[in-house]
């Protein structure tokens, strides 16, 4: 897989974290940059990992379906991208005004688990899995700040938009993977 889409997948994966940022630049009081800095981190440290977990189990499987991998790793996507768009119109949000150490590793957690089955299909794909991970990681910590920030002046408006073009970014990776191995 090409440097483009690995990026491509990691604006995508990043979506879930961008929009809980924006969510999080609503609703906390006096949000610092020391603040957003430990969100960040936290969103991008999780968003990094949870590839590298999926990978490694996903290279212990592989031997035993890459006849069929490529019709794994675009469902994977597809199911993440569809289900990312789903989940911009739930109106199931917390409305908190302080973010703690708690629900900051809840919304860590929930906001990587795409990338979980995601590393899962890099592993299908036999690719090295650190300069995945990285990008991920730099690309979801740069989104998280800057959602930070744009949820402080913009408002809600613009969450469920976010998601909604994160998990069609997605689906269009997993047809190009399927695209360029049927063909």
């Amino acid at each position: 897989m090409d440097i483009f889409s690995i990026i491509l997948i990691a604006i995508g994966l990043s979506m879930d974290s961008f929009a809980v940022a924006i969510s999080n630049g609503l609703t906390i009081k006096n949000l610092d940059k020391k603040k957003a800095l430990i969100i960040a981190i936290s969103l991008a440290v999780f968003q990094a990992v949870m590839p590298f977990i999926g990978w490694f189990a996903g290279i212990k499987v592989e031997k035993y379906i890459e006849e069929f991998d490529h019709w794994i790793a675009f469902g994977l996507l597809l199911f993440i991208g569809v289900k990312m768009i789903f989940e911009a119109f739930s109106e199931n949000e917390e409305k908190k005004s302080e973010l703690n150490f708690l629900r900051l590793i809840g919304q860590s957690i929930a906001t990587s688990i795409d990338a979980l089955a995601v590393g899962v299909s890099f592993a299908i794909l036999k690719m090295e899995i650190l300069m995945p991970v990285l990008i991920i990681g730099v690309v979801t910590f740069l989104f998280s700040l800057l959602g930070l920030q744009l949820g402080k002046f913009f408002g809600r408006k613009f969450g469920k938009y976010v998601e909604i073009f994160g998990g069609v970014v997605l689906i269009g990776i997993g047809v190009k993977i399927l695209l360029e191995h049927i063909t």
